[in-house]
Parts: structure tokens; sequence; C-alpha cells
């Protein structure tokens, strides 16, 4: 357990973080299931709107540090690549 102040503090901070991150990292993933939704009913209109949608919620979670710039491009690459292949 902290017990210097600012051992306190920091754990605070942390807690307050956690949260933020917790939902930054929901409000991701939701985006990415309407896209995996979309391309699994075959709606190619659908599924680029999705996407379209997803990919600065994706890459405002880079910013933020909840995910590596890497992965979000390989998740977008993916991600249009299978959106491509249903038209």
């Amino acid at each position: 357990m902290a017990n210097s102040p600012q051992a306190k503090k920091r754990a605070r901070q942390n807690e307050r973080r956690f949260a933020v991150n917790k939902a930054r990292r929901s409000r991701i993933r939701t985006f990415l299931r309407t896209v995996e939704e979309a391309i699994a009913g075959g709606d190619q209109a659908a599924a680029a709107a999705a996407l379209k949608a997803a990919q600065p919620e994706l890459m405002r979670g880079v910013t933020k540090g909840i995910l590596h710039k890497n992965t979000v491009a390989r998740k977008i690459s993916r991600l249009s690549k299978r959106v491509k292949a249903l038209g």
C-alpha cells in the first residue's frame, strides 16, 4: 500500500487514468464490433461506412497511448481488405 503522499497521489491518478482508458478501449471495441457485424452481414456499403467511422476512433486510441500505432495500422488494413473483398 502507498505510504508517502506522492505514492498516494500516484495511486489516485492511476485509478482515474485506468477508468478513462478502459472507457476509450471499450468505445474502440464497440466501433470494431459494428464493422465486424456489417462484414458478417455481407453489406459492403454498411461495412465501409462503419469502417470509415471506426478509423478516427482507432487513431485516437494511438494518440492517447491506448493502442500501438502498428497494431491499429494492421487492424485497419485487414478490415479494409475484408470490406473490399465483399464487393
